[in-house]
């Protein structure tokens, strides 16, 4: 069986946003989200500092927490291992959002369904690779079946690498080669005092202002802490929404059952705990 995966050599990819322009431009995706962005991180301090760049997607982890959440199956794993989406399945309830550790999924603004890479599977089945694989000036990105030994990608993943959250047990299939932890783990970095260099902002669709910690973070040891300069910011998922959902359906379920248990009990047509019906009330046989 085919597992497709991916390589992303951080240490040959130069920041340019190739890959994210090729994915908005075939999938038509909208102004404001993204199926693969860029995540950039200084370390060091000055005049000693670096700048890495990561490439950041779907994982397409063997171990789905998505598929597993999805109330409707409309996250499903294609034939080639790749975890694939199925909008007129979909009901937009952001399970899947709140389930993937790697923030990869967004509602899609106009369909108001989840989205997210799919490996541009339409181009799989015809043969030809993913566009972001196909404009990558460095060749930083690179596809093939993990399951086959003789593959390319086979064997850089034999070589080792890193992969984001290992600790979701989640078992990405995307592998970085010449990252750091800095620029894959969130809790590495923080954005300094004057914020991300570029941000995407329109009126329809808006990315929120980050929230700085300081002009030079420092780590407990004193040492300066890598700065995310540029990534993708993603909002609450869900915040106050959910909230109320839970306690007025917590409510109306309360309601549903009292009265089935007067129904239960034999109160069902008494006028102490009903009141007597309107008369366009219509007539019921329990």
């Amino acid at each position: 069986m085919t597992r497709l995966g991916f390589v992303l050599d951080s240490g040959s990819c130069i920041g340019c946003h190739a890959c994210t322009v090729a994915c908005k431009s075939e999938h038509d995706v909208p102004l404001g989200v993204n199926r693969t962005w860029l995540k950039y991180v200084e370390t060091g301090t000055h005049p000693e500092t670096d700048r890495l760049f990561s490439v950041m997607r779907c994982n397409h982890c063997d171990d789905a927490p998505c598929m597993t959440i999805c109330p409707t199956s409309a996250l499903y794993r294609a034939d080639n291992g790749v975890v694939d989406f199925q909008d007129d399945d979909c009901i937009g309830c952001k399970a899947c959002m709140n389930a993937c550790p790697y923030d990869a999924i967004y509602l899609n603004p106009e369909t108001k369904t989840a989205h997210k890479c799919n490996f541009c599977n339409h181009r799989i089945d015809d043969g030809l690779e993913p566009s972001c694989v196909v404009v990558c000036p460095t060749q930083a990105i690179r596809v093939g079946d993990l399951d086959d030994p003789d593959s390319e990608i086979s064997r850089l993943h034999a070589d080792g690498g890193l992969v984001r959250s290992p600790e979701q047990n989640t078992r990405p299939k995307v592998v970085y080669k010449g990252a750091s932890a800095s620029s894959l783990d969130p809790l590495a970095s923080a954005i300094a005092e004057d914020g991300l260099i570029w941000a995407d902002i329109t009126s329809d669709h808006s990315t929120p202002t980050p929230v700085a910690v300081s002009a030079a973070p420092t780590r407990g040891d004193g040492e300066a802490m890598a700065r995310t300069t540029y990534t993708t910011q993603h909002p609450p998922v869900w915040g106050s929404m959910v909230s109320g959902y839970l306690v007025t359906k917590a409510i109306a379920a309360g309601v549903m059952l009292m009265a089935s248990l007067l129904v239960l009990m034999g109160h069902g047509e008494s006028s102490r705990w009903w009141g007597s019906s309107p008369r366009w009330w219509p007539a019921c046989s329990w």
